[in-house]
This record gives C-alpha cells, sequence and structure tokens, in this order.
C-alpha cells in the first residue's frame, strides 16, 4: 500500500509517497512510472493540496441500500450521478466559507472517493479494476436547500459546486480492498456517520464500469461513492468536519458561516 500526496513547497508543488511524518518526493507522473528522486521533506514543511487535479469529479446520489431504505428510495437500476464544478475542489485543511448568495442549510457528506489511474471509456467490471489508481476521502458539500427549490428542476449541480464545497485527500491509498472500509464523519468531535462501503449498490469496479460507457475515465478523475445515513446540517459559526476512513486517512476541513 501507498500513500500518494502532492504537496506546494518553497512555491514549487510536487508529488510523493507519505511515510508517517515525512514524504518521499517523486518525478514524473503519478498514475505512469513516478520515479523517487532521493529527496525526502518532512510533512510539516509543506501545504497539503488535493492529490489529484481531475477532468472531472462525478458524485453518485441513492448508491446506498440503508439510505435508500430510509429514504424509501427504489434501488436504481444504473448508478445515479452528477457532476461537481472542477472550481469546487479545494484541499485538505483548507477553510470554507458559507456562500454570499445563500442563507440556507450547508451539509456535510462523507463519502469514499474511487481515483482513476488509466484512461477508462466503455471498459468492463473485469477491466475496471485495473483503471482504478486508488482510494480518498471525500467531503461532497451541499447547499441542500437549493436542490429541490425550484419544483421544475432539481438544482443537484449548483448545491454542490460553490466554491470550496469539494474537499478531498489528504492522500490516494493504492492497494486497498474498498469493501473492507467504513467512512466515518466527525462534526464538532461528534461522530455523525459510521457506515461500511459493503453497503453499496454499486461496487467499485461496477462504478467505474457502468460510469465509462457515458463518457470516458482519465487520470485523477475522481468518483465520489454516495453516502450514506448521517447527512447533517453544519450549524456552529466555524464547524470542523473530519472524514474518517481507516486505511486511507483523515481529510479535515473547516466551515465558516
Amino acid at each position: 500500500m501507498a500513500h500518494w500526496v502532492r504537496f506546494s513547497h518553497a512555491g514549487v508543488t510536487g508529488f510523493g509517497t507519505l511515510d508517517g511524518a515525512s514524504i518521499t518526493v517523486h518525478s514524473g507522473n503519478m498514475f505512469n512510472g513516478a520515479q523517487p528522486t532521493g529527496e525526502r521533506l518532512a510533512l510539516s514543511e509543506v501545504a497539503l493540496l488535493a492529490p489529484t487535479e481531475p477532468t472531472k469529479v462525478i458524485a453518485l446520489w441513492n448508491n446506498f441500500h440503508a439510505l435508500a431504505a430510509k429514504l424509501n428510495s427504489p434501488v436504481p437500476a444504473d448508478p445515479l450521478y452528477l457532476l461537481k464544478a472542477g472550481s469546487s475542489l479545494t484541499s485538505p485543511g483548507a477553510v470554507v466559507h458559507r456562500p454570499a448568495s445563500y442563507d440556507g442549510k450547508v451539509v456535510y457528506e462523507g463519502e469514499l472517493g474511487i481515483v482513476i489511474g488509466t484512461r477508462a471509456s466503455s471498459v468492463s467490471e473485469e477491466e475496471a479494476g485495473a483503471c482504478i489508481f486508488g482510494y480518498t476521502c471525500v467531503n461532497d458539500i451541499t447547499a441542500a436547500d437549493i436542490i429541490n427549490k425550484d419544483a421544475t428542476f432539481a438544482q443537484w449541480v449548483r448545491a454542490k459546486s460553490f466554491d470550496g464545497f469539494g474537499p478531498f485527500g489528504p492522500v490516494v491509498a493504492t492497494d486497498v480492498d474498498p469493501a473492507s472500509l467504513v467512512v466515518r464523519t466527525v462534526l464538532n468531535g461528534q461522530e455523525r456517520q459510521n457506515y461500511p462501503i459493503s453497503d453499496m449498490i454499486f461496487s467499485a469496479r461496477q462504478l467505474v464500469s457502468r460510469i465509462s460507457h457515458d463518457m470516458t475515465l482519465n487520470p485523477g478523475d475522481v468518483i465520489c461513492c454516495g453516502t450514506s445515513v448521517g447527512v447533517g446540517t453544519m450549524k456552529d459559526p466555524s464547524n470542523t468536519v473530519e472524514i474518517v476512513i481507516e486505511g486511507i486517512g483523515t481529510l479535515s476541513n473547516t466551515f465558516v458561516q
């Protein structure tokens, strides 16, 4: 297993593998033929960035049996998803601000993110595994009141694409069995979500395969697997949200009203 990171150090962007409190710097391409340079940096000396630069971020809806049962929603025949704007993405540790144009509920959604490593177009479920580079933590922040504000059109993309509403990271973990993972969301020190990835309606490989028949997936693209029960509103003037997935790490951000 490796934990890949992107970082800024002395005004230069780099990438490498995280080992405890130090980073082994690499050169080349994270997804294909990366080589260690011999340089090591202390984690405390760098600013972590979002671990990839996706051409698109895909976010699933209704992909967990438990949440579908709670909402009395039928199990979908195909993955239901939307695209989040690339401008919504932000780094681990970043402060996310309430949009000035919106005064309604803002909710956290702790999720597992699939990171694509190889171009995938119309791949089979069997082929999809080789297209997955690794997995990351995602907080799919949502301006919940916007979704159904207009009865004629559900505004999922707008609700999820404000600046800063897409933090992910801090690492991409490779050689992970997603079915063994558990997603926890901790809001201001209190656990609000704790659910197994094994409850997904569509598995990671199924998602990559099905979506790749709709659109080409590129290295660095992120598929947010959807969330389960426990989504809630961030109500305090300042809110610390941690998405914790053992085996990957902890994504921590602050949401400020």
